[in-house]
C-alpha cells in the first residue's frame, strides 16, 4: 500500500510546529503554532482512508471476509468460486477517496454538459448509430427503446465503450461494503457479483469495472446484471463486457420494465415566460403540456408546445439564470439510472444531438465559477442557523437544501428557484452575520478560498 501524499508532508510539518527544530525559525514556529489545531484537524481526514484501511488490511479485514465467506456459502456459492475470487483480497484505499468525492455534487450544470456532450463525443455518436444500425434497430423492435437513447447512455457511461473501468469489481465492492457510508448496500452487491462469477457469465479476472462496482459498456450494477441481463447472442452468457448485442439488450430490457412510454420524448428545452413562478420549477411537481402553454411556456425556438396532455416537470439544473427543460415520465426513468439531475439532462440533450438537434439555446448567462462542496455545508449551516430546515450539512445540493432555499429566497424578495448561486450564498451569509450569528454558524467568510474536493481529485 502507498503513502498518502497528503500525510507525510502534513505530518512532518505539524511535528516541526510542535518540536521548533531543523529549517523552520522561532517566528515561523510562533505562527504556525496558532493554526495547529486546524492543522491537525486537516491531517486527521486526510489519514482517515489511510487509517481505515491500515486496520483493514490485517486481521480486521480478514475476520469481515471470512464472515462473507461463510453466508455465500449459505447463498449457494461454491467453495472454489469463493476461493478464486476471496484468498489474497485486498482492499483498496483508492476506492474509499472516491467514493467521498463524487464530482456530480460540486459542479454546475452547464459546466458538467460540456465536459460530458462535447463535439467530439456528439460525432463518435453519431457514428456509432450507423454502425450499429441493425442490431439497435433489432433491439427497439424488441424492446421499444429508440438507439439514440441507448446510444446517448452508451456514451455518458462508458465513451461508447471506450473505457469500462479498470478496478477489479470484488475487491472495490469489498473495500465499500467493508468501510463506506453504505456497507450493507455495498456487501449485497458483492453477493450478486459472487453469484455472476458463480454462473459463469464472466471470469474473476475480467470482471472490472468502475470503483463503485458498475460494470460493462452501460456499468450495471451486479444487482441490476442479476435483474436485467440478457444473452441477446446466444451464446449462454450474459456478457456485458464484451458483447454489445447482450450490453444493448440488458440496457434496453431495464428501461423496457422499469415502464420506457414507447413514442414519447424524455423532454425538451423550454423558454419560461418573463413573469413565470419559479417555485412551479420542481421535479416533483407536474402539469399537462397544455396547462404549461397556457402559462407562457414556449419550446425553446419561440413556437408553441405541442398539443398534448402529457403530464412533465419543469426543472432548471441552474436556477432562472440557466436552461430550462420541461420533462416527461421516460425522464424519471432515466434517472433511475443514476440520481443526478445533471447525469440524466446530459443523457437526453446528448440523444437529441446524435439525432442532429441544436445545442442549447437559452441559459449561457448563468455561468459561473464552480461552487465547493464546503460552501454548500456553510450554506447549509447557515440556512440552519436561521431558522431553516435544509436537512443535513453534507455540501450536498438536495432536494431538502433547495426547499429550504426557497423558503430563503422568498422571505427576501429573491426568485424562488432554490438554486445555490453565488449571489444568493452571498445573500444568505450577508442576512447570518447581520443578525449577530456565531462564526461556526455563519461559516466562510465571502472571499475566502475553499478546495473543493472536486479540486483535489478528478476521477
Amino acid at each position: 500500500m502507498s503513502e498518502n501524499p497528503i500525510i507525510m508532508p502534513m505530518s512532518s510539518f505539524i511535528y516541526e510546529c510542535v518540536i521548533g527544530q531543523t529549517a523552520m525559525t522561532r517566528a515561523t514556529v510562533r505562527h504556525c503554532r496558532r493554526f495547529l489545531p486546524v492543522m491537525i484537524v486537516l491531517w486527521a481526514l486526510a489519514a482517515a482512508p489511510a487509517q481505515v484501511f491500515a486496520g483493514a488490511a490485517s486481521a480486521n479485514f480478514a475476520a469481515w471476509l471470512e464472515g462473507v465467506r461463510k453466508e455465500a456459502l449459505g447463498r449457494g456459492i461454491s467453495p472454489g468460486t469463493l476461493d478464486r475470487v476471496l484468498t489474497g483480497l485486498q482492499p483498496i484505499p483508492r476506492v474509499i477517496e472516491l467514493d467521498q468525492r463524487q464530482p456530480e455534487f460540486v459542479e454546475a450544470f452547464l459546466d458538467y454538459l460540456d465536459r460530458r456532450v462535447t463535439p467530439t463525443r456528439i460525432e463518435e455518436g453519431r457514428r456509432q448509430l450507423q454502425q450499429q444500425h441493425a442490431l439497435l434497430t433489432e433491439i427497439k423492435s424488441r424492446y421499444g427503446i429508440p438507439p439514440h437513447i441507448l446510444v446517448a447512455l452508451w456514451g455518458l457511461e462508458t465513451n461508447y465503450g471506450g473505457y469500462l473501468g479498470d478496478y477489479p469489481v470484488p475487491a472495490a465492492l469489498a473495500t465499500l461494503a467493508f468501510g463506506s457510508r453504505r456497507s450493507q448496500f455495498f456487501r449485497e452487491q458483492l453477493f450478486d457479483a459472487l453469484a455472476i462469477l458463480e454462473a459463469g457469465h464472466v471470469t474473476p479476472e475480467a470482471m472490472r469495472g468502475s470503483w463503485a462496482g458498475a460494470m460493462g459498456h452501460l456499468q450495471f450494477m451486479p444487482s441490476t446484471f442479476i435483474g436485467y441481463a440478457v444473452d441477446a447472442d446466444g451464446d449462454g452468457r450474459k456478457d456485458l463486457w464484451r458483447s454489445l448485442p447482450d450490453a444493448f439488450a440488458s440496457a434496453a430490457n431495464y428501461l423496457r420494465r422499469l415502464g420506457w412510454r414507447g413514442g414519447e420524448l424524455w423532454g425538451r428545452e423550454v423558454r419560461l415566460p418573463e413573469h413565470f413562478d419559479w417555485e412551479l420549477a420542481r421535479l416533483d411537481l407536474t402539469k399537462p403540456v397544455s396547462a404549461w402553454s397556457a402559462m407562457g411556456v414556449r419550446q425553446a425556438d419561440g413556437s408553441p408546445l405541442p398539443r398534448s396532455e402529457l403530464a412533465g416537470a419543469i426543472v432548471m439544473p441552474q436556477g432562472h439564470k440557466g436552461p430550462a427543460f420541461l420533462v416527461y415520465p421516460n425522464f424519471n426513468l432515466i434517472m433511475n439510472w443514476n440520481r443526478s439531475l445533471s447525469y440524466a439532462l446530459a443523457v437526453g440533450h446528448l440523444s437529441d444531438r446524435l439525432r442532429g438537434m441544436p445545442e442549447l439555446r437559452h441559459g449561457q448567462a448563468a455561468r459561473h465559477e464552480r461552487v465547493t462542496r464546503q460552501q454548500v455545508v456553510d450554506l447549509q449551516r447557515q440556512l440552519k442557523a436561521l431558522g431553516f430546515e435544509p436537512g443535513e450539512a453534507d455540501g450536498v445540493i438536495g432536494a431538502r437544501t433547495r426547499a429550504a432555499l426557497r423558503v430563503f429566497q422568498r422571505s427576501v424578495g429573491l426568485p424562488q428557484d432554490g438554486y445555490p448561486s453565488p449571489e444568493v450564498m452571498a445573500r444568505v451569509r450577508d442576512v447570518a452575520a447581520n443578525r449577530g450569528l456565531a462564526a461556526a454558524d455563519v461559516g466562510t467568510p465571502s472571499g475566502a478560498k475553499v478546495n473543493s474536493p472536486a479540486e483535489a481529485m478528478r476521477p
